[in-house]
């Protein structure tokens, strides 16, 4: 029988992020693997609201330390209303984001402890982590010339902060090299697909699923 896999991928915005989760969930489905997407933050009700609130709460000043313990409630709910529940009934889960995010975002580039957050998140989310994190690696320039949208809250901010999110990124990969992968997001969509779904097919084999890349 195989065993339940969590998947998360997480990198820059502008990395192709998003775009390698939609693909590999639909990759998974063509390869009949039950497979639960969801976004980090939201996913649930209260996840959206606070979603709305980090993303685009322009009239509100959030700290940083208010920031990640939002994004941290938002982890809680999801887990709790939609991971667990899927990895219990022996799917696979693709995560847009997960608490890697918040390690690097609030800690390495907005100068909270990245050793009291893996702890807040653990916390939040009861010990639960991903079994392979696919962080998309991108020259920051690059990377916000290649978003196709506004800019949200995050995103707004400066080249110094998005440098520090990269370097985060990196070093926490390098940190966790067990579970973390450092992709090279420069190629084409297709081309990147083709190295998440090399990487995903292993761990998935592994773990007694039958998959053909």
């Amino acid at each position: 029988m195989p065993r339940p896999v969590f998947l998360s991928l997480d990198g820059l915005d502008g990395t192709g992020k998003s775009t390698q989760c939609r693909l590999l969930v639909e990759w998974l489905t063509s390869q009949k693997i039950p497979v639960t997407q969801c976004n980090d933050p939201g996913g649930t009700a209260l996840g959206q609201e606070l979603r709305k609130l980090l993303l685009f709460g322009r009239e509100h000043r959030i700290a940083t330390t208010t920031e990640a313990l939002l994004f941290m409630a938002s982890r809680a709910q999801l887990v709790e209303e939609v991971i667990r529940p899927a990895l219990a009934r022996g799917e696979v889960v693709v995560s847009d984001r997960f608490l890697l995010a918040n390690v690097v975002y609030q800690g390495h580039a907005g100068g909270l402890s990245a050793d009291e957050l893996w702890k807040i998140g653990a916390f939040a989310t009861g010990g639960l982590e991903p079994d392979l994190t696919l962080v998309f690696d991108l020259p920051p320039d690059i990377a916000v010339a290649r978003r196709n949208r506004e800019a949200d809250r995050m995103e707004e901010r400066g080249n110094a902060y998005f440098t520090r999110v990269s370097t985060g990124f990196r070093y926490e990969a390098g940190m966790r090299a067990a579970k973390c992968r450092l992709i090279d997001a420069t190629p084409d969509a297709d081309a990147v697909q083709k190295v998440v779904r090399r990487e995903v097919s292993q761990l998935l084999s592994n773990q007694g699923w039958n998959v053909q890349e």
